[in-house]
């Protein structure tokens, strides 16, 4: 791998213009013809070396693959979307690909400009084109270049993923269809949280976003999800899904177009009512499109992208893995407190699938003591829960669930063991950083960082650390 990013880098300076050197414009025919002579000498011989290394790394990475090839063809095909494959982005580009396949998630925007990468396919576009408008969807799904990378991306280049997704869907779906059809919403808008969070129930992001659908803590307060130190219901599959598509409902009666309904789920009714003044009142998300923050405008192109998937994951061999949820659980209503370890102990279920079955739960206790509480449990186990309830209530509930750890948990706020519930937020200065972009990335403004950080001016610095948010 070192070999290959070597030849990269050096290849990459030869034939970039910053990394000639400043020559005499006064050099004779003889000069010149030695100059190119040594030139081409040295390309050969990098070109072999990365020969060598691309055969090294054949089959293991598909973007790998990607990479070079477009990297060998730069110079003959001007006409396709290009990224400039400066040593530092093509070092960048393999290092978060990596580092993206390590998790579930499959929006890649931070790591990857989607606008600007184009992915070769083993389909014709004929082909996509003809799948795409194969699918009943409640809108119209356009094709266009950053649409088509998308479907590509989902489907040739995250296989693996895609296959995981694809099995925790068996458990996930039939909950976000049910709150759908409550509200009368299309059933396709379940895809959006393979964008949100690829069915994680804890995920966090940057900004403080939680939960399956990604709700920051202001609107999930205001569509009645309950935060506090022992629950945190942006992370409860049934609340969630309930309020999430109510957000959905609001914002489709708001806009009357469900590609701008589903934008602003991304960014906010205000981000895309700003878009629509820029782009003289359009209502069209295409129209708008460039006025958009830079994340929501990969949105709906990924939303379409992960449909697709979703939807012809067959013509690809892909096969859905084995979930590890249970196929089937049951509900009990609890009026005590007590804790994941309490009923592993005594049921013999795993607190583990205690954990992703009631995630909201953010310290492994349920809080029955204060009101009724949900605990979802494999099926079985709740006739086994109620036969054995004053056994599970007092196994362990001096360490466990005593006045004094109840007390240390409320004091210590509702952060969890996922991560920051919307607190203190701070972000790292990479190369290439402005105030301004960082000010965007995070949805607030240039103004508003100087102030957190006490900075008398824009300038910042490399590995600086900011808070941008309190």
């Amino acid at each position: 791998m070192k070999r290959l990013f070597i030849a990269i880098a050096a290849i990459c300076l030869l034939v970039s213009p910053c990394g000639a050197q400043t020559k005499s414009p006064y050099r004779t025919k003889s000069q010149l013809n030695k100059e190119n002579a040594q030139l081409r000498s040295r390309v050969d011989s990098l070109m072999k070396e990365l020969s060598i290394a691309k055969e090294q790394l054949h089959h293991e990475d598909s973007l790998t693959s990607e990479i070079l090839g477009m990297l060998e063809h730069h110079d003959h095909e001007p006409k396709a979307p290009q990224i400039d494959y400066t040593p530092e982005v093509a070092d960048s580009l393999l290092n978060e690909w990596y580092k993206q396949l390590s998790t579930m998630a499959l929006d890649i925007e931070d790591e990857i400009d989607m606008d600007s990468v184009h992915f070769s396919s083993n389909v014709p576009d004929s082909v996509l084109i003809k799948r795409l408008k194969a699918i009943n969807c409640f809108f119209p799904l356009p094709y266009n270049e950053t649409v088509r990378n998308y479907m590509v991306l989902y489907t040739e280049k995250a296989p693996k993923r895609l296959a995981k997704l694809l099995g925790l869907s068996q458990y996930y779906f039939p909950i976000f269809e049910e709150a759908l059809q409550r509200y009368e919403l299309p059933q396709e808008l379940e895809i959006l949280v393979v964008i949100e969070s690829a069915f994680n129930p804890t995920a966090t992001s940057r900004v403080g976003a939680k939960g399956l659908w990604q709700f920051m803590p202001r609107t999930a307060k205001q569509y009645g999800l309950e935060i506090n130190s022992f629950v945190d219901e942006r992370m409860d599959t049934y609340k969630v899904c309930d309020a999430a598509a109510r957000v959905l409902r609001d914002a489709y009666h708001i806009f009357g177009d469900w590609s701008l309904a589903i934008s602003s789920y991304n960014c906010g009714p205000g981000n895309v009512n700003k878009a629509i003044a820029r782009a003289g009142g359009k209502m069209d998300y295409w129209a708008v499109y460039d006025h958009l923050p830079r994340e929501t405008r990969g949105y709906m192109p990924a939303f379409v992208g992960a449909l697709y998937a979703f939807t012809y994951y067959k013509e690809y061999g892909i096969v859905p893995e084995q979930p590890t949820l249970p196929a089937m659980t049951d509900t009990i209503i609890v009026h005590q407190n007590v804790h994941f370890k309490q009923i592993s102990e005594v049921l013999g279920v795993s607190e583990e699938t205690l954990s992703s079955l009631n995630a909201q739960y953010i310290h492994s206790i349920v809080p029955g003591s204060s009101r009724p509480c949900p605990i979802i449990l494999p099926v079985g186990y709740s006739n086994d829960f109620i036969a054995h309830a004053d056994s599970i209530y007092a196994h362990k509930a001096a360490e466990l669930v005593a006045p004094k750890v109840l007390e240390s948990v409320a004091k210590s706020g509702s952060s969890s063991k996922s991560g920051s519930s919307g607190g203190r937020v701070t972000y790292k200065v990479k190369k290439g950083d402005t105030l301004g972009k960082i000010a965007a990335k995070y949805h607030t403004s240039v103004k508003q960082l100087m102030k957190l950080n006490n900075l008398k001016s824009t300038n910042i610095r490399l590995g600086q650390t900011l808070v941008v948010r309190n």
